[in-house]
């Protein structure tokens, strides 16, 4: 049996998909402030009115080296822009874990590994 039939009746997600899925609820507990604001890293709001996407939306910032897109605060923005707003304003870590679950449910993320990896390479660009 191949690994996505394989995952498919099993019923599991790819690591891949876990690891974003982790990152989302995160950065979700830091932006609404479920974490203490001393420890939390830095990461900045868009201020720009821009109609698409979610209210809130995270600043993009470049990086002189090649090791730095890969902090935390860089590889979750542009995954976390993409979120719809009904998501993104939720009151509870549970909602917010519903609806991403509902956003991603046909986007082929959650079963197919090569698929995780094209959408992950397609927010990074």
């Amino acid at each position: 049996m191949a690994y996505t039939e394989h995952l498919k009746s099993c019923k599991l997600p790819t690591l891949h998909y876990r690891q974003i899925r982790g990152d989302m609820i995160e950065i979700y507990k830091m932006l609404s402030g479920k974490f203490d604001a001393a420890v939390i890293p830095r990461v900045n709001r868009q201020c720009s009115y821009v109609i698409r996407g979610n209210d809130l939306r995270l600043e993009k910032s470049r990086s002189k080296y090649d090791l730095h897109k890969y902090y935390f605060t860089k590889r979750v923005v542009n995954i976390w822009n993409s979120l719809p707003n009904h998501g993104v304003l939720c009151d509870t870590v549970n909602k917010f874990k519903s609806h991403l679950d509902k956003f991603w449910q046909y986007q082929g993320i959650v079963y197919d590994y090569k698929a995780s990896k094209r959408i992950v390479l397609y927010f990074n660009r």
